[in-house]
C-alpha cells in the first residue's frame, strides 16, 4: 500500500479504493462546454461549480461539494471544511499541438500538486489538497475563506484615511504599526519556511496570500475599533511554483513581492516591505548559523535583483 492510500485510509476509514475505481472508470470524461470555458463532463454534470476567476493558465471553480466522497458521508465529521472546495481547472490550449499540450497540461498540474502536498505536511499555510487528475488538469483544494492580503490592507488604509483628519498622522502611523506590522511580519515568516524547504513560488504577490481568521495558538492578534482579529496567511497559486536551492531565485521572489507592494500600496509601499522581510529574516531563524547564512546571502542577491531591476527601468 502506497504512503498516500495509507494516509487516506486514517483520515478516511472504510472508504474504498477499488469502489472509486470502478465508478470513476464509468464516467466517460470527454471535454463538453460550460458557458465560455470548458470542463470535463464527468465533474460539471455531477458537481455544482461556481466560476469564481479566470486568467490565462487555468480557471478556477468553487463548490461545497466533495469530488467523490458523498456529503451523507462527511456527515458529522470533520473532513469536510465549512469554507466548500476550489477546483483549479487548466483548459487546453488550442493554440499548442494536441500532444504537446497534453504533455505540458499533465506535468503542471502534477507539480503544482505535489509542491502543495510538500508544502502542506511540512506545515506550511497552504490550502489542502483533496484530490487531483493531471491528465484533466484538474486540482481540488481546500477553500481559503478569508480576504486576500491587498484588499486587507486596503480596507485598513481605507478606514484609517477615513479618520486621519481627527486623529493625525502619528496616530495612523501607530494604528499602522499595531494593525498591519503585525500581520506582514507573519507573511514574511511564513515565505521564509517556503524558501527554508527549497521551494520557490514563482509569482508571489499581495493577491496570492490570503488572510483568514485563525484559532491556532501562534496566530497574529491585533485589535482594530476595538474588535479583536486574529489572521492567518496562506499562500496560494503554486502554478509557476519551483524547487530551487539558487539564493537568487529566492531573491526574486521577494522582489516580485517589494514590486507588488509599490503598485498596490505606494504609500505605504517601503514600510510595508521592511516589515516582510523583517519577519523574513526572523522566520529562517535567529541565533541558527546555516539559516543567517542563507538568509544573509538571499538579500544579498536581493540587493542585486533590485539593482538589476532599477537599471532595466532606467533603460526602458
Amino acid at each position: 500500500m502506497t504512503l498516500f492510500r495509507k494516509l487516506w485510509s486514517f483520515a478516511y476509514p472504510g472508504f474504498s479504493f477499488s469502489h472509486f475505481h470502478r465508478v470513476m472508470a464509468t464516467r466517460t470524461l470527454s471535454v463538453m462546454p460550460l458557458g465560455n470555458v470548458t470542463l470535463p463532463s464527468a465533474i460539471s454534470e455531477a458537481l455544482a461549480l461556481t466560476l469564481i476567476a479566470q486568467g490565462a493558465e487555468a480557471q478556477i471553480y468553487f463548490s461545497v461539494e466533495h469530488p467523490f466522497i458523498p456529503a451523507t458521508y462527511l456527515t458529522g465529521t470533520n473532513s469536510q471544511p465549512s469554507a466548500g472546495y476550489i477546483l483549479k481547472y487548466r483548459p487546453p490550449k488550442r493554440y499548442r499541438h494536441n500532444a504537446l499540450d497534453a504533455q505540458l497540461t499533465k506535468h503542471r498540474t502534477l507539480s503544482e500538486a505535489r509542491i502543495l502536498y510538500k508544502l502542506f505536511l511540512a506545515g506550511i499555510s497552504v490550502p489542502q489538497l483533496i484530490a487531483v487528475d493531471p491528465r484533466q488538469g484538474l486540482i481540488w483544494m481546500e477553500n481559503i475563506d478569508g480576504q486576500s492580503l491587498k484588499s486587507w490592507i486596503w480596507a485598513q488604509e481605507t478606514e484609517m484615511e477615513e479618520r486621519q483628519v481627527d486623529e493625525g498622522e502619528d496616530a495612523q502611523a501607530q494604528k499602522r504599526v499595531h494593525i498591519i506590522k503585525p500581520v506582514l511580519l507573519a507573511v514574511g515568516s511564513e515565505i521564509a519556511k517556503l524558501h527554508f524547504l527549497e521551494t520557490v513560488h514563482g509569482d508571489l504577490t499581495t493577491s496570492n496570500v490570503l488572510l483568514r481568521d485563525s484559532s491556532r495558538v501562534e496566530a497574529i492578534t491585533v485589535t482594530f475599533s476595538d474588535k479583536p482579529m486574529v489572521k492567518d496567511p496562506v499562500i496560494i497559486d503554486f502554478g509557476l511554483a519551483q524547487q530551487s536551492t539558487l539564493p537568487e531565485d529566492k531573491a526574486v521572489d521577494l522582489y516580485v513581492l517589494e514590486r507588488a507592494f509599490i503598485s498596490t500600496h505606494p504609500i505605504h509601499s517601503e514600510e510595508y516591505v521592511e516589515w516582510v522581510l523583517e519577519g523574513y529574516v526572523a522566520g529562517f531563524g535567529r541565533g541558527k548559523k546555516t539559516a543567517m547564512f542563507k538568509v544573509n546571502e538571499i538579500m544579498r542577491k536581493l540587493d542585486a535583483v533590485r539593482l538589476r531591476g532599477r537599471k532595466r527601468s532606467m533603460v526602458g
